[in-house]
């Protein structure tokens, strides 16, 4: 009698210990998944933001600056403006690919150049009004005074045609460059369109 007592008594103690244990293991998981929210949707998950967008996405716009050649006019020589279209907006970026267009020599056949074909451009930048372009040391090579007077005037009317009254610096090889070439022809930087007139006429 005793014996089936204490078995009741361990059988009673076993059911109430696995009860307890449910309950908490029940509890836990039901305090685990209330605290538990879902994983929340970043706002870049969802939403694209435009100005976040990386640069090479969105198309470039043209734009159409003027490089400038020499046409003959009886004794003298005019600086003619030929508009090309570049897929740019940066003006270092839209005079970069003007002046690779003017040194790669002109496309029109009644138009012509005196800056010497080997010239490369080295560099071109803006900063306010100021351009300051820099070139190989091909630039001053050859041709007499006219035909360095005309070069001028090409580089400097390329250089402003964004900003008409942009001031300009040359520099060859990243020195400025104050005298041009054998016939000594000097230059009161900066040049702007309206001293080159001024000062150096074709």
């Amino acid at each position: 009698m005793n014996d089936q007592q204490g078995s009741q008594r361990i059988s009673s103690g076993v059911i109430a210990a696995v009860s307890a244990a449910v309950v908490a293991v029940g509890g836990g998981v039901a305090w685990l998944a209330s605290n538990q929210s879902p994983t929340p949707t970043t706002p870049s998950q969802t939403i694209t933001q435009p100005n976040n967008q990386p640069s090479t996405t969105q198309p470039e716009q043209e734009q159409t600056p003027n490089v400038y050649w020499l046409k003959p006019r009886g004794e003298s020589v005019d600086l003619v403006p030929q508009p090309i279209q570049i897929a740019a907006t940066q003006p270092d970026q839209v005079l970069e690919k003007a002046f690779q267009a003017l040194l790669a020599g002109p496309t029109e056949g009644t138009d012509s150049t005196t800056i010497p074909q080997e010239t490369k451009l080295l560099g071109v930048k803006t900063e306010n009004d100021e351009v300051r372009v820099n070139l190989s040391g091909d630039f001053t090579t050859g041709g007499g005074t006219t035909s360095m007077i005309a070069r001028i005037g090409q580089v400097v009317y390329t250089a402003t045609t964004i900003n008409p009254k942009a001031k300009v610096y040359i520099d060859v090889e990243g020195e400025q460059l104050d005298v041009l070439g054998g016939e000594g022809v000097e230059l009161q930087q900066p040049l702007t369109r309206e001293s080159f007139e001024e000062n150096y006429p074709l």
